[in-house]
Formats: structure tokens, C-alpha cells, sequence
């Protein structure tokens, strides 16, 4: 099993950010579809206050407690400032880029704090195929 997979089995919080209140959009339902799998979601996005019935926050570091790990649905170009804030938190896991976000730099700043990453690939679909 590769090692994000683990680290996402044995995680328990997971903070969402670019989560969205429109149902259409994957980072709406793959937030509920984690708080329906025992999750605690935290939602990041500075244009709203609460999400999911959840407090939300304007960025990862603004976040009280600890994170497992940061899931980012946003564009490749908006990613390094998000894993910036991520890697102020202390007991952070892993870096997870959702499909289509893929942001090299970044993994190289993920990686040089000794923290794993993944690119281009959907938390939702690797769950449903490893729980």
C-alpha cells in the first residue's frame, strides 16, 4: 500500500480547501462524502464563514487545531501561497492536490519539510478504493 494511502486511512482531520457551498462542485460533495465517512472536515475559503454547518476559514493557518492533512481544489497556480500557510501547521500529514491541480514547485516545498504529497489525483475515488 502506498503511503498516502495509509496516512489517509489513519487520518482524522482533513481540511478542505477552495470548498464550496455549490453542490455541483467536487470540492461540495467530496467534503460531505468525508464528513459521511467519520471525517472532521475543516472547510478553507476566505469568502465564507461557514460551510457544512462548519466554521470556515479564510486560510490553513488561521485553523485552531491540528490537521491530518490539506486537500486544495484550487487551480495549480494558486497552490504554493495555500501550501505555504499548510506547512505553519505542525502535525500536518500530507499535501493532497486534487485531479488536474499539479504544481511542481510546490510538491518540492512539501517534500523538502519531509512532508509527502499528492498531485492530480481525487481523495474521494482513492477512498472509496482502499477503505
Amino acid at each position: 500500500m502506498l503511503d498516502h494511502h495509509q496516512i489517509l486511512l489513519d487520518s482524522k482531520t482533513i481540511a478542505v480547501v477552495g470548498a464550496s457551498p455549490n453542490s455541483a462542485r467536487p470540492s461540495n460533495w467530496i467534503s460531505k462524502y468525508l464528513i459521511a465517512e467519520g471525517y472532521t472536515v475543516i472547510p478553507v475559503n476566505p469568502g465564507h464563514s461557514e460551510l457544512f454547518g462548519l466554521k470556515c476559514y479564510p486560510d490553513v493557518e488561521s485553523i485552531d487545531s491540528e490537521i491530518d492533512i490539506v486537500n486544495i481544489f484550487r487551480r495549480s497556480d494558486q497552490v504554493i501561497p495555500i501550501v505555504e500557510s499548510s506547512l505553519k501547521k505542525s502535525a500536518l500529514k500530507l499535501i493532497w492536490m486534487q485531479d488536474n491541480v499539479y504544481n511542481e514547485e510546490a510538491a518540492q516545498m512539501v517534500n523538502s519539510a519531509g512532508i509527502p504529497v499528492v498531485m492530480n489525483d481525487c481523495i474521494y475515488r482513492v477512498h472509496r478504493q482502499i477503505k
